[in-house]
C-alpha cells in the first residue's frame, strides 16, 4: 500500500527532498559553537556584526546585530537566470527592479558573451548563511501564508549566539514546511501565490518558487557543512 512518503505527485517529491535535506542539515549543525559560527575564514568576509561595526552599505536587521550586505548587483552565477527571465518575456525594467540594479546593468549582462565573469561575491560566515536562510524562510511564510506586510529583512532578530540562532531557526523552518504541506495542486500552478518581495516570486508559478526554495536551502547548508569541515581541519592543524 502506498504511504505519504512514497507519493510521487509534484508536491510530495519536493517535500521529501526538503525533509531529507533538513534532516542532514540538523545533524551537520549539531555542536555548533559561537566562535565557529562567527569565524571569518578569509579577509573581507560578510558576517553578522553589531550595527555600530557594520562594514557594508546595506547591512540589515531590526536589532543590535545586523547581516552584512553590499551594493546591489547580479552575480555571475545568476547571469543564466537573467537570460532565462528575459527569454520568457520579462522586461529589462522589471528584471532591474527585481535585482535592485540599473537597466544598464541588466542590458550589460544580457549582452555578455563567452564565459561568465569571475564572481566577486565575498565569502560569508556560518552566521551570515544561517541568518540569510532564516529571514528568507520567515519572509516566504509571511508573504505566502501570513499577512504579507512585514519586511523580511526586519523579521529576524539576529544573534551572536549559535545556540540561540538555531533555537529560533528550526521553528521558522518547520512552520514553513507545515504550511507547504497544505498547498493544493491548483495553488502550485498559481502565478503570484507567493508575493515575497525580494525576487521573482510574484511572477512565477508556485511550483517554481518551491523548487527554488529547496535549492537555496540545500546549497546554503552545503556551504555551511564545508565551513564546518574547514573549521575542524583548522583546529586539528593547530593542535
Amino acid at each position: 500500500m502506498a504511504t505519504e512518503r512514497t507519493r510521487t505527485d509534484r508536491l510530495h517529491i519536493l517535500l521529501d527532498q526538503f525533509d531529507k535535506a533538513r534532516e542532514m542539515a540538523q545533524v551537520r549543525l549539531t555542536g555548533l559553537g559561537d566562535e565557529e559560527y562567527l569565524w571569518e575564514p578569509a579577509p573581507d568576509c560578510w558576517s553578522l556584526r553589531r550595527r555600530s561595526e557594520a562594514v557594508t552599505p546595506r547591512a540589515f536587521g531590526p536589532g543590535e546585530w545586523v547581516l552584512d550586505l553590499g551594493a546591489p548587483d547580479i552575480p555571475a552565477s545568476e547571469y543564466a537566470e537573467v537570460a532565462r527571465q528575459s527569454a520568457e518575456g520579462m522586461t529589462v525594467a522589471k528584471i532591474a527592479e527585481d535585482w535592485s540594479v540599473s537597466v544598464e546593468r541588466v542590458e550589460q549582462i544580457l549582452a555578455h558573451t563567452g564565459e561568465p565573469e569571475p564572481d566577486t561575491t565575498p565569502i560569508t560566515t556560518i552566521a551570515w548563511r544561517l541568518g540569510h536562510l532564516h529571514f528568507e524562510f520567515a519572509g516566504a511564510w509571511e508573504w505566502t501564508f501570513g499577512e504579507r506586510r512585514q519586511d523580511p529583512k526586519q523579521m529576524v532578530d539576529f544573534t551572536p549566539s549559535a545556540t540561540q540562532a538555531l533555537d529560533r531557526f528550526w521553528p521558522a523552518i518547520d512552520r514553513w514546511r507545515e504550511a507547504i504541506a497544505t498547498v493544493t495542486e491548483a495553488q502550485l500552478d498559481t502565478v503570484g501565490f507567493s508575493q515575497y518581495p525580494y525576487g521573482s516570486d510574484p511572477d512565477d508559478p508556485y511550483i517554481a518558487v518551491l523548487a527554488g526554495s529547496n535549492l537555496g536551502f540545500i546549497h546554503h547548508m552545503a556551504e555551511i557543512a564545508l565551513l564546518r569541515d574547514l573549521w575542524q581541519t583548522r583546529l586539528m592543524a593547530n593542535g
